[in-house]
């Protein structure tokens, strides 16, 4: 079956179903639980609670009972068996972050999200992020737009100026030379960071700030809401060095983020990081 015949399939309405599954959900399965539950280390040095492994667990099921032909990848899986979907998927791949923002969740801050995308060959053709504090949906399909509870969302093409926008960023993961030189002398009006990475793409499609860069998101973080940024008319990606070309391809390595709400803006802020890099 070809990709286009796949995305086909896919269309609108098999999207507000599957805002309905991510919705219920979130709804169901993380409010209750919220600031309420123990967390623990993984591995990675990342943390997990009871809630993401409850909504994973439903989600799988839900999704395997609507669309079988498609698997899925989750966060809360072994990383031999995620290498092993994502070299051969099929005929499509849902990518499953259960619960983007874990450690806001524990600690009682209302910012997290359940974040799902449906991979395609080398594309991301649908996602969804729900982020159950706000009853807000973002969804989107490739080539058809991008929505917040059913409504179109559009990027704004103001400000023109990176010295008037508000900036996500997260320092954690960034360099030590580009975090002193944003320290030392930002180019921006403002600074944010809200440790979901799945809300932060949605909240430059909807304009909420208007730059962002991240040093390190695994794919389960970015797949949806790199999308529904896209499909918004704002504009990014994903990078592997900072001064590096645009990425395309899916994999488990940490990439880094870079998006803006237009591309004037886009160009002034690739050009201020490359010169923080060197400064």
């Amino acid at each position: 079956m070809s990709v286009i015949l796949r995305r086909l399939m896919f269309g609108k309405h098999d999207l507000q179903v599957l805002e309905g599954l991510v919705r219920n959900a979130g709804r169901e399965e993380l409010v209750p639980r919220f600031a309420s539950v123990s967390a623990t280390f993984k591995a990675d040095g990342s943390l997990i609670t009871e809630a993401d492994l409850a909504v994973q667990r439903r989600l799988q099921a839900e999704l395997a009972g609507h669309w079988p032909q498609y698997a899925l990848l989750g966060e809360e899986m072994d990383a031999l068996e995620q290498q092993r979907l994502l070299v051969s998927p099929g005929a499509g791949l849902w990518c499953l972050d259960p619960l983007d923002g874990t450690g806001n969740f524990a600690a009682g801050i209302p910012c997290f999200a359940v974040s799902l995308a449906l991979l395609c060959g080398d594309q991301v053709d649908a996602a969804v992020v729900y982020d159950p504090s706000r009853d807000e949906c973002f969804s989107a399909l490739r080539g058809q737009g991008a929505w917040l509870n059913g409504q179109g969302l559009s990027a704004p093409a103001s400000p023109e100026r990176l010295q008037d926008a508000m900036a996500m960023v997260d320092l954690k993961r960034l360099p030590e030379p580009l975090i002193l030189a944003l320290a030392r002398n930002s180019p921006y009006r403002s600074q944010r960071s809200f440790g979901s990475v799945a809300l932060d793409w949605c909240w430059i499609a909807s304009g909420r700030c208007q730059v962002y860069l991240h040093g390190g998101q695994k794919l389960w973080d970015y797949a949806a809401g790199y999308l529904i940024m896209l499909e918004s008319g704002a504009v990014g990606g994903l990078l592997g060095r900072y001064e590096g070309d645009w990425l395309g391809d899916f994999s488990l390595s940490p990439r880094i983020a870079v998006a803006a709400t237009h591309a004037g803006l886009l160009t002034q802020w690739r050009a201020w990081i490359t010169q923080g890099l060197r400064d």
